[in-house]
C-alpha cells in the first residue's frame, strides 16, 4: 500500500519533466531504441561466445593455422575473440577520428548508425546461407558496434543537454535504456524460434532506423542550445587531426583519469565474469541450473538498476553532483570483492555482480557523461570515443588474459587481485572528481573549452 503514491510520483515527476523539456521524449526513444535493437542480438553473440563447435565460431583458415602450430583454439575462444576485438578498436579509431573531423554532425551521426543498418543487412545474408566463421564475424561486429554506437549516443546527448539538464535527465534517459535491455532479450525469446537468427538482424536494424529518426528531430535541440549559449556549432565540421582523441587522454588531466577509471572498472568486471563463469561451472554442472543463475542475476541487475535510474540518479546527480554517484559504487565494489576474496560462494558472487553491473549502468556512467557537457565538443567526439572503444576494449584484453595467467591459483588469487584493481578503480573515481571540480561551473561551462 505505502509504495503507490511513491510510484505514482515517480512517474509523475517523469510527465513533468517531459512538459519541461520536449527533447527529453525523443532522447528516451533514442536511448530506448538503441540498447532494444543491441539486446535483439546480445543473445546471439553470448551462444556464439560460449559454442564449444570452433568449426561453427572460427573460420576454416584459423582453424587450421592454430592446428598446424598446436594449439587448442576452443581452450583460447575468449582471449581470441577479445585479442581480435582490441585490434579491430585500433584499426577503426583513426577511421571514425577522420570521420568527425572532416564532416559535421547531421552527417556522421546518421551515417555511423547507417554503416551498422547495411552490415546488418549483410548477417542477414550469412546467417540465412550458413557461412563458416559467421559466429566469429557477428561476435567482433556486435561488440564493436556496442561500444561505437553507445559512445555517439551519449556524445551527442551532451550537444543536446547542459550540465544542470543532464544531471536531472540523465537518469530518465539510462532508465529508457534499462526497458530496452529488459524487452530486447524478451522479443527474442519470442521471435528466434519462429522466424530464426537471420530474420532477428532485421529486426535489430528496425529499431536503429528509428534511432536515426530520433536524432535527426533532436539535432535541431542541439542548434538551438548552441545558439543560444554561443557554443561552437555542430553543424560545421569539427576539423583536428584524426588521432586527436587519443592526444587529448595524453595530455589532458582529466581525460587521462577517466580513462584509468574506465580501464579498472572494466577490470572488475572482467575479471569478475571470467571468474564466476568458473565457479558456476564448478558449482552448477548442470545447464538448466546454470541457465537459471544466470538468468536470475540479469532479472536482478535490470530490475535494480531501473529502480536506481527511476528514483535515485537523478536526485542524486541534481543535488550532490558526480562524486557520491562515482565513490559509492566504488567503495561497494571494493568491499564486495574483499569479501569473494575471503569467501568466493555462488551467491555472493551473483550478490557483487549485481552491484557491479547495475551501480555501473544507473550511476557511474551517467555520472561520467554529465562531464562531457562541460567540455568542448572535440573532447566528447574524440576523446570519449576513444576511451569508451579502445581503452575500454584495451582494458579488456588486459584483464582476460590477466585472468587467464591466475585462473590456476585458484577463486581466492583471482580475487585478491581483483580487490587491488577494484581499490585502483575507487582511485580513480576520486582522482576524476577532483579534476572535474576544476571545471567551470554550470554557467560558465557553456563556452567550449579548448581542445
Amino acid at each position: 500500500m505505502s509504495q503507490r503514491p511513491a510510484a505514482t510520483g515517480s512517474l509523475g515527476r517523469f510527465k513533468t519533466a517531459l512538459g519541461e523539456s520536449p527533447p527529453l521524449l525523443w532522447s528516451f526513444l533514442y536511448f530506448f531504441c538503441l540498447l532494444c535493437g543491441y539486446y535483439v542480438l546480445r543473445p546471439v553473440r553470448e551462444a556464439m561466445g560460449a559454442s564449444s563447435d570452433v568449426s561453427t565460431l572460427f573460420p576454416p583458415a584459423m582453424i587450421g593455422f592454430f592446428a598446424r602450430h598446436g594449439i587448442a583454439l576452443k581452450e583460447l575462444q575468449l582471449q581470441v575473440l577479445f585479442t581480435c576485438t582490441f585490434l579491430i578498436m585500433l584499426a577503426l579509431q583513426p577511421v571514425y577520428g577522420w570521420l568527425v573531423s572532416r564532416w559535421p554532425r547531421r552527417v556522421f551521426l546518421p551515417a555511423v548508425y547507417g554503416f551498422f543498418i547495411v552490415t546488418l543487412l549483410g548477417f542477414y545474408a550469412l546467417f540465412d546461407s550458413g557461412v563458416p566463421g559467421r559466429g566469429m564475424a557477428f561476435f567482433l561486429w556486435i561488440t564493436v558496434f556496442n561500444l561505437f554506437a553507445v559512445a555517439v549516443f551519449w556524445s551527442f546527448m551532451a550537444d543536446v543537454w547542459s550540465d544542470v539538464e543532464a544531471r536531472r535527465y540523465y537518469g530518465y534517459i539510462g532508465a529508457a535504456g534499462t526497458i530496452g535491455a529488459i524487452l530486447g532479450p524478451m522479443l527474442t525469446r519470442a521471435l528466434v524460434e519462429r522466424i530464426g537468427i537471420a530474420h532477428l538482424m532485421l529486426v535489430s536494424a528496425g529499431f536503429l532506423g528509428l534511432c536515426i529518426v530520433c536524432l535527426l528531430r533532436l539535432r535541431r535541440y542541439a542548434v538551438q542550445r548552441e545558439a543560444q549559449r554561443k557554443l561552437t556549432s555542430g553543424e560545421v565540421p569539427m576539423g583536428g587531426t584524426v588521432l586527436a582523441g587519443l592526444r587529448l587522454i595524453a595530455k589532458e588531466p582529466l581525460l587521462r583519469w577517466l580513462a584509468v577509471l574506465c580501464v579498472f572498472g572494466v577490470g572488475v568486471g572482467t575479471l569478475l565474469y571470467n571468474e564466476q563463469a568458473a565457479i558456476v561451472r564448478r558449482f552448477y554442472p548442470d545447464p538448466q541450473a546454470a541457465t537459471a543463475y544466470y538468468a536470475g542475476i540479469d532479472l536482478a541487475v535490470n530490475v535494480l538498476t531501473l529502480l536506481i535510474q527511476l528514483r535515485i540518479t537523478r536526485a542524486l546527480l541534481s543535488r550532490y553532483g558526480i562524486e557520491p554517484a562515482l565513490m559509492i559504487p566504488a567503495f561497494a565494489i571494493l568491499l564486495g570483492y574483499a569479501m569473494l576474496a575471503a569467501a568466493p560462494l555462488p551467491l555472493l558472487v551473483a550478490v557483487v555482480q549485481v552491484v557491479t553491473r547495475s551501480s555501473e549502468f544507473s550511476l557511474n556512467k551517467p555520472a561520467r557523461e554529465t562531464i562531457y557537457t562541460r567540455v568542448a565538443r572535440e573532447w566528447r567526439y574524440k576523446a570519449g570515443a576513444a576511451i569508451d572503444t579502445v581503452i575500454y576494449r584495451g582494458g579488456d584484453l588486459t584483464f582476460v588474459w590477466t585472468h587467464k595467467l591466475l585462473s590456476g591459483f585458484g577463486s581466492t588469487a583471482v580475487f585478491g587481485v581483483g580487490t587491488l584493481v577494484a581499490a585502483a578503480f575507487a582511485f580513480g573515481a576520486w582522482r576524476v572528481v577532483g579534476e572535474a571540480k576544476k571545471l567551470p561551473e554550470a554557467r560558465g561551462s557553456e563556452g567550449e573549452r579548448a581542445g
